[in-house]
């Protein structure tokens, strides 16, 4: 096994949709906005995951040519994602926000990582 991605699509595909997700956050639409203020994350702080964002989607796509980048970006996002959905439980916030856009992308995420392993 190599720490490079057995294949450059599914880092690329996570890579888009994070990259996509820090977008939408700059102005967030009312879900992002709902989902954010459920779990009691402050306002002055949203930036943060935008940064936190961005930077993984490079760390993926810098990735596939760079041994173990991909991976360690892929296992960030998803212990990002395990900690957002840590937030949803403990904040009881558990609506179409956790379920869809937490959860899917813990799920996505988790599939990246399985695809970018063993294709």
């Amino acid at each position: 096994m190599t720490a490079l991605p057995a294949a450059w699509w599914p880092p690329v595909l996570l890579a888009l949709v994070l990259a996509g997700d820090a977008a939408l956050s700059a102005r967030p639409p009312r879900f992002i906005r709902e989902c954010l203020d459920g779990v009691g994350f402050p306002r002055d702080w949203w930036w943060t995951l935008i940064v936190i964002k961005a930077l993984a989607a490079a760390g993926l796509v810098v990735g596939i040519w760079t041994p173990g980048v991909a991976v360690a970006a892929n296992v960030g996002v998803i212990a990002y994602f395990c900690c957002a959905a840590a937030a949803h439980l403990r904040a009881r916030s558990l609506g179409s926000a956790f379920w869809v856009n937490c959860l899917g992308m813990l799920t996505l995420s988790m599939a990246v990582l399985v695809l970018s392993l063993t294709l």
